[in-house]
């Protein structure tokens, strides 16, 4: 007899960046009050739109989010977190990107902070973001 099948979760596709300034540190961004998941700090980034490539979100979301430019170039795969969440199951390519141009603003009522990598294992992270960290730890340093 076979086990009865679990409902499919929808998966979301959403693409994140480690932006990484001269000295080594990591851009995170805190999610506002009134927003899912309100208070917890996350890489930049957004939801992937139908017939959207993962590099076109960026730019676009980078651009929306916190005022900077972004060549897709700059923008180089590093890992991904696969994620489930009560209602969806998140897929979530992180990239890495050291150049762009412009100075990072809040431009959606969040708070934006620059983050040595083993430094952010001290913040409160989405869970999916989380294990994203000793990737960035081992490409960077602590």
């Amino acid at each position: 007899m076979s086990a009865p099948a679990t409902p499919a979760l929808r998966l979301l596709l959403v693409v994140a960046v480690a932006l990484v300034d001269r000295d080594g540190r990591v851009l995170v961004s805190q999610r506002p009050p009134g927003k899912q998941l309100a208070g917890l700090w996350e890489f930049p980034g957004g939801k992937v739109e139908p017939g959207e490539r993962p590099e076109a979100t960026l730019i676009r979301e980078l651009a929306e989010e916190i005022a900077v430019t972004v060549e897709e170039p700059c923008l180089a795969p590093l890992t991904f977190a696969s994620h489930p969440y009560d209602d969806f199951h998140l897929l979530m390519p992180l990239y890495v990107c050291r150049r762009w141009s412009g100075t990072p603003q809040p431009l959606e009522g969040q708070a934006l902070k620059w983050v040595r990598p083993g430094a952010l294992r001290d913040l409160a992270m989405p869970p999916a973001d989380a294990p994203l960290i000793p990737f960035l730890v081992d490409l960077l340093g602590p």
